[in-house]
């Protein structure tokens, strides 16, 4: 468990980030995680999804088409034990989000570098941020996702120095009902088992608006709940790790 507790999420506006007057980071060591409404406008959510829609043969289907990706995504590879395809297809995926969605993955590390006020590199040889597609009425829709950490993409070194790490996620297209995002006060453990009294206290639950920027410690234990209704759930994500330098981080989806 975290040392001490963390049972809300905190919300700061764009203007603040733009102006340097907020520490993400810091407001990530007291708190769940961290909302940033309206990064995006409905009508400009609106766009991006049909153009997400436009783009469905270029889907990546995952876990027998429970879920889709557009952009390949790490954690769907490493689970599927397609490592060799990810990084055979990096620059393919790239080039395809680029032609569906321009300007995006571009787009999504300028927020990073505004989140931790430095520079957010592409890392090299993975693929940029992009989206996962969730279906309406599908097996994650009514039983919701994997309860997880995000550390599947930090490097041995990374892990054991516990470097600094993000997980962003930008939601374009909300389900009607439910869909949250439920954090626990649980840190990834320095040991395989997670504690006994891991799951004892009770999740938060964050729902997300459209266009609204979420940020959350990778290690950090959380799952997507069941939703409901005609509307699949579509989100942007990258992750990010600090490197050595402290104000260079590197990015993948």
């Amino acid at each position: 468990m975290a040392d001490s507790p963390r049972v809300t999420v905190a919300e700061c506006e764009l203007d603040a980030l733009r102006s340097g007057t907020v520490d993400v980071l810091a407001l990530l060591d007291t708190h769940l995680g961290v909302r940033v409404p309206g990064v995006l406008s409905p009508s400009e959510c609106a766009a991006l999804v049909r153009r997400v829609y436009a783009g469905s043969p270029f889907w990546t289907p995952d876990f027998d088409a429970v879920q889709f990706s557009l952009g390949r995504a790490w954690y769907t590879h490493l689970e599927q034990d397609r490592e060799d395809e990810y990084f055979a297809q990096a620059r393919t995926s790239d080039a395809t989000v680029e032609r569906l969605l321009p300007g995006f993955q571009a787009r999504m590390r300028e927020l990073i570098a505004l989140l931790v006020r430095g520079q957010a590199h592409r890392r090299e040889g993975w693929c940029g941020p992009g989206l996962h597609i969730f279906p309406a009425d599908g097996w994650l829709s009514h039983n919701g996702g994997d309860v997880h950490f995000d550390t599947e993409g930090l490097t041995d070194t990374q892990y054991e120095q516990r470097a600094r790490a993000l997980t962003v996620v930008l939601m374009l297209q909300p389900p009607e009902t439910g869909g949250a995002l439920r954090l626990w006060d649980v840190i990834y453990p320095q040991r395989e088992r997670l504690p006994d009294d891991a799951f004892r206290a009770r999740g938060h639950d964050v729902d997300y608006r459209v266009g609204e920027l979420l940020v959350i410690d990778s290690y950090r234990l959380h799952q997507i709940q069941p939703f409901r209704g005609g509307r699949d759930r579509i989100s942007a994500t990258a992750h990010a790790v600090r490197l050595d330098s402290g104000t260079d981080w590197e990015v993948w989806f």
